[in-house]
C-alpha cells in the first residue's frame, strides 16, 4: 500500500510539471501577439482556445516613427514672441501652416568698436521651402559688381552703357532707359533700382548678364549651400528659355563697343528638389487639385539670405572666401540704396504709389502714412510672391547707438490655392511684419550694452 501511495505521489508530481511548462509556452506565445483594436464589442471575434496553443508567434508591427522636426527655436526668442499675445499668439499656434521663420541677431561692440554677433532662432528649418522672390536680387547685384571688378578692363564700370540685344526664344533687348540722365541703361541703375522699388526687369538685365551658373555657383562657392538661381522674373519662359542668356555689349560715350559678350548657355544639372506648396493651384485658368511644384523655382534659405546680408554690411566679420569681391566704395553704394527711400531718388521718379513703407515690411508693414522713427534706416531687400512675404534687413538707429538685424518669412495663404491672386498680405503677413519690427526694435532700445555702438560707417547723405 505504501509503495502505490509513493508510486501515485510521484505519478502526480510529473503531471503537475507537465501543465505548468505547458502553460508557460502557451503565454509566451501570448505574449508576442498584436492585438488590434476592436471597433465594438460585437464585432470582437470567438477566441478559439482549441488551437491557439499550435499557432506560431505573430511578428510584431512596426509603426514608422513620426517624422522629426528639425526646425530650431530659441527659447529666448520664443518667449518673448509670448510676451505679446495679440500679436503673436495664432502665429505661434499656427507657425507650421505658415511656414514662418524668423531670425533675429543681436550685435554687440568691443572697445574697439568691433561687432559680435549672437543669433536667435524661431521655427528656422532651412529644409522648409519657401518660394525667395525678390529677395535672390540682392545677391545679383552684389555680384554683378562683383563680375565688372573680375573683367577689369578699362572703361567697364557700373555706369558704362550696357545694351542688352535678343538672340534666342524669349528673350527681349535693350537699348535705352529713361530713368538714366542720358537714357542708357547701365548696372548702377539697374541696381539703383533693384533695391529702391525692387524692380523685376533690372533683376532680368543683371541676371542676362551674369547667367544662372555663375549666380548659382558662387553663391555656393562662398558657403550658401542653399541656393539655386536659375530663371527670371514675372516672364513665363521655359526651362532652355531661362538656360540661355542675352548677348550683352558695353559701349563708351561714342558707342564703341569696349567688351562684348556673346549668348551664354546654361548647361549645368539642376540639384533633385521636392519642393512642393498648397494643395491646389490655377495654371492658365484650370484648378489643379495637387501642391504646385516648385522644385524648378529658385531657392534660397532664411539662414543664407541672413548670412548675406551681414557679409554685405559687416564683411570683415565673416571669412574671407564668404565675402564678394567688391570695393569699400561699391559697399557703400550697395548700402546707400538699400537703405534709401523712393522719394529721396531724383532720377528715379516714381509716383505716390511708392511710399516710404514700400519696401520696408519690418516695421512700417504696409501703411501708405507710415514712417520710420527719427534717425533709423533699415538697409533691406523684400520680396513677396505665391503668398509668401519676406524681409531681410540690418536696422540701424543713429540717434539712440541701436542696431541689430532680423531677418523673417510668413506665408499668407489660407485656403492652400496658388495663383488664385487671394493673398492675406494685408490682414496677416505685413501686420506681423510690423510688429515683429516693432517688439525687436522697442527690446534693443532698452537692452543694456557694455559699448555703445559707433554707427558712424554707415551714415550715408541720400539723393540722387
Amino acid at each position: 500500500m505504501a509503495f502505490k501511495r509513493s508510486t501515485l505521489l510521484i505519478l502526480l508530481l510529473n503531471i503537475t510539471f507537465f501543465y505548468a511548462c505547458k502553460t508557460t509556452r502557451d503565454l509566451s506565445l501570448l505574449n508576442n501577439i498584436v492585438i488590434k483594436p476592436i471597433d465594438s464589442i460585437a464585432s470582437a471575434p470567438k477566441a478559439d482556445t482549441t488551437t491557439m496553443a499550435k499557432e506560431k508567434p505573430v511578428t510584431p508591427i512596426i509603426l514608422p516613427a513620426p517624422k522629426k522636426d528639425d526646425s530650431r527655436t530659441d527659447a529666448f526668442l520664443a518667449d518673448m514672441l509670448r510676451q505679446y499675445p495679440p500679436y503673436f499668439d495664432e502665429i505661434i499656434k499656427k507657425r507650421k501652416d505658415l511656414r514662418v521663420q524668423i531670425i533675429y541677431t543681436q550685435i554687440n561692440r568691443d572697445g574697439n568698436n568691433k561687432a559680435e554677433f549672437k543669433d536667435y532662432y524661431f521655427n528656422v528649418n532651412d529644409k522648409d521651402y519657401f518660394y525667395p522672390a525678390s529677395t535672390v536680387k540682392m545677391p545679383a547685384a552684389l555680384l554683378a559688381l562683383q563680375r565688372l571688378n573680375e573683367l577689369n578692363l578699362p572703361g567697364v564700370d557700373r555706369q558704362t552703357t550696357m545694351i542688352t540685344e535678343s538672340a534666342y526664344s524669349g528673350q527681349t533687348p535693350v537699348y535705352n532707359d529713361p530713368t538714366t540722365p542720358d537714357g542708357s541703361p547701365n548696372i548702377e541703375q539697374y541696381i539703383k533700382k533693384i533695391f529702391v522699388v525692387s524692380d523685376n526687369d533690372a533683376f532680368n538685365r543683371l541676371y542676362e548678364f551674369l547667367g544662372p551658373q555663375y549666380i548659382t555657383e558662387q553663391l555656393r562657392n562662398k558657403g550658401y549651400k542653399d541656393v539655386q538661381i536659375n530663371h527670371r522674373l514675372e516672364v513665363q519662359l521655359s526651362d532652355d528659355e531661362n538656360r540661355h542668356t542675352n548677348p550683352v555689349e558695353f559701349r563708351d560715350a561714342k558707342g564703341k563697343i569696349i567688351y562684348a559678350q556673346p549668348m551664354q548657355h546654361n548647361t549645368a544639372r539642376y540639384a533633385q528638389r521636392n519642393d512642393l506648396v498648397g494643395k491646389a493651384y490655377y495654371k492658365s485658368g484650370v484648378l489643379i487639385n495637387e501642391p504646385m511644384n516648385f522644385s524648378a523655382k529658385n531657392r534660397l534659405s532664411l539662414q543664407d539670405l541672413h548670412d548675406i546680408i551681414r557679409s554685405i554690411m559687416f564683411p570683415q566679420s565673416v571669412p574671407e572666401k564668404q565675402r564678394f569681391n567688391i570695393t569699400p566704395e561699391q559697399y557703400r553704394f550697395v548700402w546707400q540704396y538699400m537703405s534709401q527711400l523712393p522719394g529721396e531718388t531724383d532720377y528715379l521718379q516714381y509716383d505716390s504709389s511708392f511710399y516710404d513703407a514700400y519696401g520696408k515690411f519690418l516695421l512700417l508693414g504696409s501703411h501708405k502714412n507710415a514712417q520710420l522713427p527719427s534717425g533709423v534706416r533699415i538697409f533691406n531687400k523684400t520680396g513677396d510672391a505665391y503668398g509668401f512675404l519676406i524681409d531681410v534687413a540690418y536696422i540701424a538707429d543713429f540717434e539712440n547707438n541701436v542696431e541689430f538685424m532680423l531677418s523673417a518669412v510668413i506665408y499668407c495663404n489660407e485656403n492652400q490655392t496658388l495663383n488664385d491672386d487671394t493673398y492675406e498680405y494685408e490682414s496677416i503677413g505685413l501686420p506681423f511684419m510690423k510688429r515683429l519690427g516693432e517688439v525687436i526694435y522697442n527690446y534693443e532700445l532698452k537692452r543694456e550694452r557694455l559699448h555703445s555702438p559707433n554707427l558712424s560707417n554707415f551714415k550715408i547723405e541720400y539723393g540722387k
